[in-house]
C-alpha cells in the first residue's frame, strides 16, 4: 500500500541525507525475512550514525536532527504511526558514527482459511 511505501521512503531519504553528510555517497542495504508470522525489513545506511540519546527521541514528532529547512522531524513519527496501525512496529539501532539499521516488523496477513494471503 501507499502508507507501508511511505515508511520505506522516509528511512531511505533519510538514509541518503545522512550518508551524503557523512561521506558526500553511500551504501544502503535493504534485507527482509520470514520469522514466524512476521516479515522483518531491515535497512541499513553507512550514514552519520545517531547518537544513543538521540535514538530515544527519533519516532518523536516533529524531532530532527536536521538543520533547519532540511526536514520537518514528521516522518518517523509518521512511519512509527504506520507500522503501528498495521499491526507492526519499526525500531532502529546505531551508533555514533557507524550508519543506522531500521527495522520494521509487519505481520503476514492470513487469509479465514488461515492461508497467507496473496
Amino acid at each position: 500500500t501507499f502508507q507501508l511505501q511511505q515508511i520505506f521512503m522516509n528511512i531511505i531519504i533519510n538514509a541518503e541525507y545522512f550518508m551524503t553528510e557523512a561521506h558526500g555517497r553511500g551504501t544502503i542495504t535493504i534485507t527482509t525475512e520470514r520469522v514466524k508470522d512476521v516479515v522483518k525489513i531491515s535497512i541499513s545506511d553507512d550514514g552519520t550514525g545517531i547518537a544513543q540519546e538521540t535514538l530515544l527521541h527519533i519516532f518523536d514528532p516533529f524531532f530532527t536532527t536536521k538543520e533547519v529547512g532540511k526536514g520537518t522531524g514528521l516522518g518517523l513519527s509518521i512511519s512509527h504511526g504506520i507500522a503501528t496501525e498495521h499491526g507492526g512496529r519499526i525500531y532502529a539501532r546505531s551508533e555514533k558514527g557507524k550508519g543506522a539499521t531500521f527495522f520494521i516488523e509487519l505481520p503476514i496477513a492470513l487469509s479465514e482459511s488461515g492461508e497467507q494471503k496473496k
